[in-house]
C-alpha cells in the first residue's frame, strides 16, 4: 500500500486543483457577469451567460436540489471507494475519478452554499454549464474509454 501513497497524493491534488478552478472561475462568473446577460467571446459560437442551475445536470430537470445533493455525496464516496480499489493499478481510471470528484465537489459545494449551481459558458447549441462540468464529463470519456479498452 506504501506504493499507492505517490497516487493518492496526485489524485487529490488534481481533484483539489479542479475544485479550486472550477470555484475560481464561478467567482469571477458572478462577480463579473450579470444574470441571463450573454457576453460575446468568440463571435456567435461562445458567449458567457451567467445563470443559476437549479436542477440535475445541464439544467435538464429543475429543482431536485435535495435529490441532486444526496447523489452527488453517494457519487463522491463511491469515486473514492473505486479509486482506492485501483489506486496505482491504472492511471487512466485514477485520471479519470479524480477530474468526476473534482467536479462533483465543485457543483456539490455550489448546492450546499448557494441553493443553484452556478453556469456561465454557453454555446448556444448546449445548455450553459461550467468548469465542474466539463471535469465531470471528461472524466466519464475516459473511464469509458479505459472499460471499452481493457474488455
Amino acid at each position: 500500500m506504501k506504493e499507492g501513497r505517490p497516487w493518492l497524493v496526485h489524485f487529490a491534488l488534481l481533484s483539489i486543483l479542479i475544485l479550486a478552478a472550477d470555484q475560481g472561475t464561478k467567482w469571477l462568473a458572478v462577480r463579473d457577469l450579470a444574470a441571463g446577460r450573454s457576453v460575446p467571446v468568440i463571435g456567435p459560437a461562445l458567449h458567457l451567460t451567467l445563470v443559476h442551475n437549479r436542477g440535475t445536470a445541464f439544467g435538464i430537470i429543475p429543482n431536485w436540489t435535495p435529490s441532486l445533493l444526496a447523489a452527488a455525496i453517494a457519487l463522491s464516496v463511491a469515486v473514492l471507494l473505486y479509486n482506492r480499489h485501483f489506486l496505482g493499478r491504472h492511471l487512466l481510471v485514477s485520471l479519470a475519478l479524480a477530474l468526476q470528484l473534482g467536479g462533483a465537489a465543485g457543483n456539490l459545494l455550489d448546492r450546499l452554499c448557494k441553493g443553484y449551481v452556478v453556469d456561465f459558458v454557453d454555446l448556444h447549441v448546449w445548455p450553459v454549464f461550467n468548469l465542474a462540468d466539463v471535469a465531470i464529463t471528461i472524466g466519464v470519456i475516459l473511464l469509458l474509454w479505459h472499460l471499452i479498452r481493457t474488455r
